[in-house]
This record gives C-alpha cells, structure tokens and sequence, in this order.
C-alpha cells in the first residue's frame, strides 16, 4: 500500500469530483459528510474512503438529488444508490469513477469487473468511444494538476492497452488481410508514448480486413524510411500528443516528407494536440491533418457510421 496515494488535499477533490472547493468546505460543515484529517499546520488532507464519497455525492447531485437528502442516507446506502441510478439510466459517470478508483487503489479487479459489466452492454467501440476516451480526458487533467502520478496513468493506460490487445487479436483474419492491396503503417514519433488512440484505429483496421503494419512508440524516421522499400502505396497514421515538440514540429514533418512522402503514391494523416501548433503554410500536401483519432476512421472507413 505504500506506493497508493491514500491522502488527497481539497483542491484534489475538486478535480476529481467537479464540485467546487468552496462547496465541499460548506457541506463538510453544514452536513458533517466527511472529517478530513489535518496536519500540523492545519491544511486539510482526505482519504481514499473520503474520495470514493465525494464522487458517489457528486453522482448523486448530478442526478437530481438534492444535498440535503443525500446527507441523511448511511455510509452503505450511498453507493447503494448510486449502483441503482447507473444500471437504471446506463449513465457513465458512475463508470468513470469506478475507473477512477481502479486507479487510484491500483485495484486491477475492480476495472476488470467494472469492463466486464460494459462488454455486457456494449460493443467495443461503443466502450471506447463512451467510456474510455472520456477517461483518458480525464487522466490529462488529472495529470495536468498533480492530482494523479505517472505511476496512476500508466498502471490503468496499461490495463486499457492489454484489453485493444486481446480485441485485436480475435479479428485477425490472415486470408482477408492477404487481399488487401492498401497499407496502413501505425506508428509514434520518438519519444511520443501515448498510443491508445492508435491501437484502437490498428484494431478497426483489423477488423475490416486491412493490412495494418503496427509499430507503435518512438519509431525513428529511418524505420519508416526502410518499409518504403517494400511497399509501394503507405498511409503513415500518427498521433502527435507531446512530441515532437513544437519547435521542432515542423522540421520534423520536413524531414519525414523528404524521406517517405515526396515522390511516392504515400500520404500520412496525423491528430493530437501537438499538431495545433504547426505552421500550415509550407505543409506538404500529402500529409493531412485531423481533430481526433474518430475523424481518421471516418476517412478510412466512410461508411462504418463513426
């Protein structure tokens, strides 16, 4: 239990749950919901037990029920409620916090449980799309106030990753991909690791039959250079999300051009935040540029309603 963060500051409820510091200290107060510990010079610090509330509270309110209401059921009828509510109207913030608490616990059998319930209820893509993009949105904010380390982010991304893994290899059909004549070459920029977005384009990929080339994180520009000597028309598909950096962005792309692009029947489509910061202006005509890892598959695959 060492390595679990077990003590969260006020300001780290706020992030996690969307209620308002200023509010948790009234309803603290007013209502007694929670008794945070506090340190020798009187800052206040939560549980883990404090947490899991909160964001059962925050539920709760956002369905309709007023404070006041939730202040006078148990510590056992809350989460109760909460278990009755999500099955009732398949909302997801019940879903996202139980991620959350995965995550936080290290608790690889609640998300196991917490996923087994979705695949009851929905397609894998549906999964993705509803549940676990938001909660990668989540995790960068989360990320981005110090509320989480990378150790949280990689312990449950890790998690997501093993389950595109284990999809992807169920829709391998070897005699549909060898009538393929498109490639499809996936890949990350080096030092660029974030690639959840990719693998799941690599499995639609799959399981329409095309022949997906997965390379994955921090691939050099000389690796892509060298498949080019085996085939003759490459979509590249990459996801720019912190690097390259973005003074460096564009000569990047400059360079990857020169090597893979110019001259060929090749093109290469990219999404993630980092491309907001390129200078369109000089941009080689065959590499386009997307908002999400959804509006690339809606242009390879038109007509699989994305």
């Amino acid at each position: 239990m060492n390595n679990i963060k077990t003590k969260f500051s006020i300001k780290d409820l706020e992030n996690l749950s969307g209620i308002k510091a200023h509010t948790i200290r009234i309803w603290e107060k007013r209502y007694s919901l929670f008794q945070p510990n506090r340190t020798d010079t009187n800052i206040r610090n939560y549980s883990l037990k404090s947490l899991q509330k909160i964001l059962n509270i925050s539920y709760l309110n956002r369905n309709g029920y007023k404070i006041s209401k939730i202040a006078k059921l148990s510590e056992k009828e809350i989460p109760l409620l909460v278990n009755e509510i999500s099955k009732n109207k398949n909302q997801n913030n019940s879903i996202l916090n139980a991620f959350k608490m995965a995550m936080f616990s290290f608790d690889k059998s609640l998300f196991y449980s917490t996923y087994s319930d979705l695949e009851k209820q929905y397609s894998f893509k549906d999964i993705f799309y509803l549940f676990i993009v938001p909660f990668l949105d989540d995790i960068g904010l989360l990320w981005q106030t110090d509320t989480i380390t990378p150790a949280h982010e990689h312990f449950i991304v890790e998690l997501i990753k093993q389950k595109i893994l284990v999809i992807t290899e169920n829709e391998i059909d070897i005699e549909k991909n060898k009538n393929s004549n498109q490639t499809y070459v996936l890949f990350l920029p080096e030092n660029e690791i974030h690639e959840l977005g990719l693998l799941f384009i690599n499995y639609e990929l799959t399981r329409v039959g095309a022949q997906s080339i997965y390379l994955g994180q921090s691939v050099p520009i000389e690796s892509l250079e060298y498949l080019t000597d085996f085939y003759n028309d490459i979509t590249f598909i990459s996801n720019f999300t912190v690097k390259p950096d973005t003074e460096n962005i564009n000569n990047y792309l400059e360079t990857l051009s020169n090597k893979v692009l110019t001259g060929t029947n090749n093109n290469l489509l990219i999404s993630g935040r980092q491309i907001d910061t390129l200078d369109t202006s000089e941009l080689n005509e065959k590499i386009l540029l997307f908002k999400s890892t959804k509006a690339i598959l809606e242009t390879l695959t038109p007509n699989k309603n994305y």
